[in-house]
């Protein structure tokens, strides 16, 4: 088993690819997944929200998982999603996920008979039961409608039950609390956060590392704003932070929709662009981004660097 201090640094949450008939691009996952690898990040972390695990049916949550664990090959380690509306189905999806040789596991709360604290604290001690792998909690209150608290998450730490957490939360109050409380009884969480745009300030607070989903887009810049708050660069870690919330401006001017599709599908429409996706195809009943949104994504990418000024806007998939 991989020590749960293996899952530090930049963790990107690796979007899926899609061909046109909703089916798995192997192609392109592989060519996504050696670029973040050669960029030098620590981990990947398939099935997250970026990786639209809420849409994807088991068998193709498997063949994501299949694919990643045979592509990365063991050069980093491989987290996944277990995400579902209640515990026995995430349970099954523990089983599955470990079966086909990841490394640790990541769950939110359970997301459709909403209860109390104390049944989302026995969720996640349910989990830690079925499985042998590290688990991490997913704090995601946007999506799941439940706030995971601070003291809970240190307990479960503790107690072995969990080894991190990816907080997604939006709530920096809460973030400080949660590595303050962590590190006053000899850290035992990994604490990762989700929100790309402000990393500075949590490694600044003491975070582990990061899960940026435009780290997909890239992944060269979260490793050197790492690296930089490592050595203790502060200048250097605001001014990675700044460009890199200039490029996040490929999801603000999305015009055709709102949500997955405006996020992760910026996301993919950029890859697409770039060359590294066939498709910027997204998972029913989200649709692509197309026209005007397509423009205005490559004309941050070309102003950012990430394309060329003179390269052409693709208008069609290729695959």
């Amino acid at each position: 088993m991989i020590d749960n201090k293996a899952f530090r640094g930049v963790v990107p949450p690796v979007v899926t690819p899609l061909k046109a008939d909703h089916s798995l691009d192997v192609e392109s996952l592989e060519r996504s997944v050696n670029r973040m690898i050669d960029a030098g990040v620590d981990a990947l972390f398939f099935l997250g929200s970026s990786g639209e695990v809420a849409f994807l049916p088991d068998s193709l949550r498997a063949q994501v998982l299949e694919a990643a664990v045979s592509i990365v090959d063991g050069r980093v380690p491989v987290m996944a999603g277990i995400i579902d509306i209640e515990t026995l189905r995430v349970i099954e999806q523990a089983k599955q996920a470990e079966s086909l040789g990841v490394d640790a596991l990541v769950a939110t709360a359970p997301f459709y008979a909403l209860g109390g604290p104390k049944e989302v604290e026995r969720h996640f001690r349910d989990i830690h039961e079925a499985t042998s792998l590290p688990l991490f909690a997913y704090d995601l209150p946007i999506c799941v409608h439940t706030k995971l608290q601070p003291d809970m998450l240190i307990r479960l730490g503790e107690e072995g039950v969990l080894q991190g957490v990816k907080d997604s939360s939006g709530d920096d109050v809460s973030f400080r609390w949660l590595i303050i409380g962590n590190n006053e009884v000899g850290h035992p969480l990994q604490i990762l956060t989700g929100h790309e745009v402000v990393v500075d300030g949590a490694y600044l607070g003491g975070a582990d590392g990061s899960v940026p989903g435009l780290g997909n887009i890239d992944p060269y810049s979260y490793v050197e704003q790492w690296q930089a708050a490592q050595a203790g660069d502060w200048p250097a870690v605001k001014t990675i932070q700044d460009r890199l919330a200039r490029l996040m401006d490929i999801t603000r001017h999305v015009k055709a929709t709102v949500g997955f599709g405006a996020g992760v599908g910026a996301f993919k429409t950029a890859l697409w662009q770039m060359g590294i996706f066939n498709t910027n195809q997204m998972s029913e009943p989200v649709q692509a981004l197309t026209g005007e949104d397509v423009e205005r994504i490559v004309a941050v990418l070309k102003r950012e660097g990430l394309m060329e000024a003179a390269a052409p806007i693709k208008a069609s998939f290729e695959g």
